[in-house]
């Protein structure tokens, strides 16, 4: 089985989407957060199921898309996925410090 792991870098913007949303709303911040939490389940079983991102070029790096999210992962190995960020799609990606990919 496919292991999901969470960089601290996807875990501090999950962090800062709940703080975004909260300003407004608990509720609903609470129930982007789950969203996005789950979304990537769905890779265990088909894990290139996401697109590739067109910003990296790279067959490893792919995205899975949550409301207006891009959830930004790589396949590291056959038994292990890291979620490298979770980005808002409205903004320019290749403003972001992507080093870590």
């Amino acid at each position: 089985m496919v292991r999901i792991n969470w960089t601290l870098q996807a875990k501090y913007d999950l962090k800062s989407i709940a703080d975004y949303i909260s300003r407004d709303s608990k509720y609903y911040a609470k129930l982007q957060i789950l969203r996005l939490k789950n979304r990537p389940n769905i890779l265990k079983s088909q894990m290139r199921i996401g697109k590739i991102v067109s910003e990296i070029n790279n067959k490893n790096i792919r995205e899975l898309k949550e409301g207006r999210y891009r959830i930004i992962y790589k396949i590291v190995s056959k038994n292990q996925i890291d979620i490298l960020t979770v980005h808002h799609s409205t903004r320019d990606l290749s403003k972001r410090n992507l080093e870590y990919i």
